[in-house]
C-alpha cells in the first residue's frame, strides 16, 4: 500500500455503506454552507436598519478591516485542525513588526530610534522571520520538552507582549517604511490589495488541505495521532511546520493591520485571540482537531464582522459587542453540537 494511500485512510475513514456516506458527505457540507443563510439574514437586517449598510464604501471598509482577523484565523484553524492551539498568535500579531521596524529602522530622526541595520525593503522579510521564530520555539517547547501547548502559548503571548513594550518604550511607532504602508493601504483593480492577498493565501490553504497529501494529513492527525504515525505520517515534524506557518501568518497579520493603521503599538493586538477563536468556532472548526475547514472558517470571520457591522449601524457599544460574540460563540457550540455529532470543547 502507496503512503499517499495510507494517509488518505488514516485522514478520511469512509464508510462502506452507502447510507452511511451520503450522511457523512450531507453532513459535511451542512457544515461547510450552515452560515450563509445566517450571513444574508445579517445583510437584511443591516439594510433594515440603514440604506448605507449596503453602500459599496461600508463593504470595502468591512472587508479591509476583516482582512487581519482573517488571516489570524487561517494560520489558528490550520492549528486547531492539527489538534493544537496556539495562543500566542495575540503578541505576534505586534511582536513581529515592532521589531522590524527596530532593527530597520534609523537610529535618529523619529520618535522612535531603530537600530537600522538593514534597508526599508527587509522589513517584510525581517516580520515574517520573527513570526517563523516564534513558531519554531513554540513548537520545540510543546513537541520536544513535552510541556503543555496551552500553558506555553499563553506563556509566550504575555512574553511577548511584555517584549514589546520593552523595545518600543509603551510609544506608538508612526514612521512605517513604505512596504508596510504599501501593502495596508494600497488597492489593486478597485480593492485593497490586502484583500486580494487574503484571498490568494486562503486559496492555497483550501487547496493544500483538500489536494495535497500532506495538507490531509493534517487531518489525521487531529482526528487521532496514533493512527496518524502508524500511518506513516511523521506527526511531530508537520506539526512543527503548521506552528510555523501559524505564526508566519500571525507576522503577516500584524504588517496588515500596521500598514492601514499607520501606526504600531504594543495595544494592537490586544484582543485578538477571542476574535479568533469566535470565528473559528462559529466557522465550525473543531476544537479537538481533525475537523473543520478553511471555508467555513472564513465564513466565521465574514459573519463575525457582519454582526459588528450590524450592531454599529444599530448604535450598539463596543462593550454590547462583546457581550453579542460570546452569545455567538455559545450558540456555535451548540449547534455544532448536533450538526458535526460531537461537541467542540
Amino acid at each position: 500500500m502507496s503512503e499517499a494511500t495510507t494517509m488518505s485512510e488514516a485522514a478520511e475513514a469512509v464508510p462502506a455503506d452507502p447510507a452511511a456516506r451520503t450522511r457523512r458527505i450531507s453532513t459535511r457540507w451542512l457544515r461547510e454552507f450552515s452560515l450563509l443563510p445566517a450571513m444574508a439574514l445579517l445583510v437584511l437586517i443591516g439594510f433594515i436598519e440603514s440604506p448605507n449598510f449596503l453602500t459599496s464604501d461600508n463593504f470595502l471598509a468591512m472587508l479591509q478591516q476583516s482582512t487581519e482577523l482573517s488571516v489570524l484565523v487561517l494560520a489558528e484553524a490550520l492549528i486547531l485542525i492539527s489538534g493544537r492551539m496556539d495562543l500566542s498568535l495575540e503578541s505576534t500579531v505586534t511582536l513581529a513588526p515592532v521589531i522590524a521596524l527596530w532593527l530597520v529602522l534609523p537610529t535618529s530622526g523619529n520618535r522612535f530610534n531603530g537600530l537600522g541595520f538593514g534597508v526599508e525593503w527587509l522589513a517584510i522579510p525581517v516580520c515574517l522571520v520573527v513570526g517563523a521564530a516564534i513558531g519554531a520555539v513554540n513548537g520545540f517547547l510543546i513537541l520536544k520538552m513535552n510541556l503543555n501547548g496551552f500553558v506555553v502559548t499563553l506563556g509566550m503571548l504575555t512574553m511577548l507582549h511584555g517584549l514589546v513594550i520593552v523595545i518600543d518604550g509603551g510609544q506608538t511607532i508612526f514612521t512605517l517604511p513604505p512596504s508596510f504602508a504599501y501593502i495596508g493601504n494600497a488597492e489593486w483593480g478597485g480593492l485593497p490589495a490586502s484583500v486580494w492577498v487574503c484571498g490568494v493565501l486562503f486559496a492555497i490553504g483550501i487547496a493544500a488541505l483538500g489536494w495535497y497529501r500532506h495538507g490531509r494529513s493534517l487531518y489525521a492527525i487531529g482526528g487521532n495521532p496514533g493512527a496518524a504515525r502508524a500511518a506513516g505520517i511523521r506527526v511531530e515534524r508537520t506539526v512543527w511546520i503548521v506552528l510555523i506557518i501559524g505564526s508566519m501568518l500571525a507576522a503577516f497579520a500584524g504588517m496588515l493591520y500596521t500598514g492601514r493603521l499607520g501606526s504600531a503599538s504594543a495595544s494592537q493586538g490586544t484582543g485578538k485571540i477571542f476574535e479568533v477563536f469566535a470565528a473559528t468556532v462559529i466557522g465550525g472548526v473543531s476544537m479537538n482537531g481533525g475537523r473543520g475547514s478553511l471555508f467555513g472558517a472564513l465564513t466565521g470571520v465574514l459573519t463575525l464582522k457582519l454582526i459588528e457591522n450590524v450592531l454599529t449601524f444599530g448604535h450598539v457599544s463596543a462593550q454590547d459587542i462583546e457581550f453579542f460574540n460570546g452569545v455567538v460563540i455559545l450558540v456555535a457550540l451548540i449547534v455544532s453540537r448536533y450538526t458535526s455529532g460531537a461537541a467542540q470543547d
